[in-house]
């Protein structure tokens, strides 16, 4: 079974808002252990681990409101506009 299956079931059974709600709890959970790192208390294992977590449910979200192919052009986009700026020396 491929991921976007595993995707499809998982909001079939517990429903957009639930899986919206672990959108946004697994996000805090990332901030979380990102300020650890920074503080220097944190450990890069839990800081993969809710970076695995994060990109789970933000795939969710993407196949719920069916943005993959806008989210795909926008990264590049804003990736292409961040390096020129970085070649200007606007950073």
């Amino acid at each position: 079974m491929d991921k976007e299956e595993i995707y499809l079931k998982l909001i079939q059974k517990f429903g957009v808002e639930t899986q919206s709600v672990v959108a946004v709890e697994e996000l805090s959970e990332l901030q979380k252990e990102v300020c650890k790192m920074l503080r220097k208390i944190g450990n890069v294992h839990n800081l993969a681990e809710e970076i695995a977590d994060t990109l789970i449910v933000i795939e969710q979200l993407m196949l719920i409101h069916n943005c993959e192919s806008e989210v795909a052009l926008l990264k590049a986009q804003k990736l292409q506009r961040v390096y020129e700026r970085y070649l200007k020396n606007e950073m």
